[in-house]
């Protein structure tokens, strides 16, 4: 029997073949062809037209949590299928039993990697049940009959039996709570019907070749600007070009591929100054704009918001680069959009002295704010184009970081799992009325430059010398690298290097310095790291 490699199947590299192009442009009648022969020594079939299969007809997933299932029916049933005939059985169930747009919002962090999310659910039922062994987006992001969560409530059992006896589990009738209370929970706001889903399905589908401006702010870089450039399209498949530069002047250039699955859930992978790159991103109704996370495919902390609109479709402003501006100051301002006309208005007290260059998908200008422009959010208009905003500030308050809390892995050394490090910025604020940091009026200005650095997070942290042993903190970018995995001799017990830091940024303001402090744990690596966490 063929052996596979768990953490590969369950992880990175079935995530990766996700992305990869399905060659068949016609994926339905191969796929149930597939299923057919290789997968009803187990299910049954319950109907040829249209086709229906016990249990795996009465689901609906995103492309990961396909992926996810597929990839259990080989490890744990003994499935035999080629990476080939995996992806066309990915693209089938998430074109035909996938999840609306509606029914994705607000749990997309999961399928763009954002591992340092922290979830929070009103349900304490959901949050102890389902969300303590792994995120609740993984729940939130499939839909099911009852039928099917009573299925899943055995699996669980079946898969590790001493659930009901561990922590959260054993002061309480389990089982009880499992099948009269959550089923019915899970059923009721998770159903496998919904009108989002039969109207998504009635819709549309737009095509997404064409050109693209996009706007991104990249921790550790900056903002970055663009052009992607989509060809293609048949059977969901097109090639992809990015050509770009972050603001201070570094080029973002690359190529590679790209999957639609569920007619609007983009996957790509690309090739960007010599570093593999992902994007999963959700396309609108109309298939003008592109929305989600850009990271790169071995450090999937190393990413960014991703936001892009086609040329040619409804005028509109993506970002205003640097997205602040104090009052009484002069700088150059980066508008990034589509249809941008010539009449540019940055908001009350704030003129344009010049335009500096000016092309298709962004202009770049030099503006003054007054010195006595009022403080506060602009909304900006270049022509007919709107949507974007610029702060107005006379005056740095405090600092914040992002992530205010994080967590970071060590990795490496001859290991198979990568490290996973830390990524911060520095976030300025403004005061509020009252002079005072921390109230409800105060207004965000934006992301500022800062110098870096860790320290002991507690009196522990500082007794085992953390800071000397987790990582490295690059005092320009914000970056924590983490230390080597495995025991180190010169630790007390030969631990390994975890650590507990306070992560600072110092932002210098009239001669003053701000502080701002988060805290990173650094821990462990992470073995099962499924494309769903």
């Amino acid at each position: 029997m063929k052996k596979y490699n768990l953490s590969k199947l369950a992880g990175g590299a079935v995530l990766a073949g996700l992305l990869l192009p399905v060659t068949s442009t016609q994926a339905s009648p191969d796929a149930e062809s597939i299923i057919r022969s290789k997968c009803l020594a187990c299910h049954t079939e319950e109907s040829a037209e249209p086709a229906q299969f016990s249990r795996m007809s009465h689901q609906r997933k995103t492309p990961e949590g396909w992926l996810m299932t597929i990839a259990r029916m080989q490890l744990m049933h003994g499935l035999k299928v080629t990476d080939e005939e995996r992806r066309t059985l990915v693209k089938y169930f998430a074109d035909k039993q996938g999840l609306a747009p509606e029914e994705t919002a607000g749990s997309r962090y999961a399928m763009e990697r954002r591992l340092n999310t922290m979830e929070s659910f009103e349900s304490t039922n959901f949050t102890e049940m389902c969300a303590r062994c792994h995120s609740g987006a993984r729940v939130t992001l499939q839909r099911r009959p009852a039928a099917e969560w009573e299925h899943l409530v055995h699996f669980h059992m079946g898969q590790w039996p001493t659930l009901e006896y561990q922590a959260l589990a054993r002061d309480r009738d389990w089982m009880d709570l499992a099948f009269k209370e959550m089923v019915p929970e899970l059923a009721s706001n998770y159903s496998l019907k919904s009108d989002s889903w039969n109207q998504w399905q009635q819709m549309a589908k737009q095509p997404l070749s064409g050109s693209w401006s996009f706007s991104g702010q990249m921790p550790g870089k900056g903002d970055l600007r663009g052009v992607m450039t989509v060809s293609g399209g048949q059977g969901d498949q097109y090639k992809v070009k990015v050509d770009g530069e972050y603001a201070d002047g570094s080029a973002f250039k690359g190529s590679g591929s790209a999957i639609v699955y569920t007619g609007y859930e983009w996957r790509a992978n690309l090739t960007v100054d010599g570093v593999k790159m992902r994007q999963v991103f959700a396309a609108s109704a109309d298939g003008s704009e592109l929305t989600g996370r850009m990271f790169e495919s071995i450090h999937d902390e190393a990413g960014m918001d991703f936001t892009a609109i086609r040329s040619g479709s409804t005028p509109k402003l993506l970002s205003v680069q640097p997205e602040y501006i104090r009052a009484g100051s002069t700088e150059v301002l980066t508008l990034v959009g589509t249809g941008i006309g010539q009449k540019i208005d940055l908001g009350d007290g704030i003129k344009v002295v010049s335009e500096l260059y000016r092309d298709d998908n962004k202009v770049v200008v030099q503006a003054t704010a007054l010195s006595s422009a009022e403080t506060g959010q602009r909304k900006v208009k270049a022509g007919k184009a709107n949507g974007a905003t610029l702060n107005v500030f006379d005056q740095i308050g405090s600092v914040r970081v992002v992530p205010e809390f994080s967590v970071a892995r060590v990795g490496g050394n001859g290991g198979s799992t990568p490290k996973y490090n830390g990524h911060f910025q520095a976030e300025a604020w403004m005061n509020g009325a009252d002079g005072q940091p921390g109230t409800d009026d105060d207004m965000r200005i934006g992301f500022v430059p800062a110098k870096w650095h860790v320290e002991p997070f507690d009196a522990q942290a500082e007794a085992d010398r953390d800071t000397h042993f987790a990582g490295q903190m690059d005092a320009k970018t914000g970056v924590f690298t983490t230390a080597a995995a495995g025991p180190n001799p010169e630790r007390r017990m030969s631990t390994n290097n975890a650590g507990n830091l306070k992560v600072v940024a110092e932002v210098e303001e009239n001669g003053q310095t701000l502080n701002g402090d988060g805290q990173l744990i650094v821990t462990v690596q992470r073995w099962n790291n499924p494309p769903l966490p």
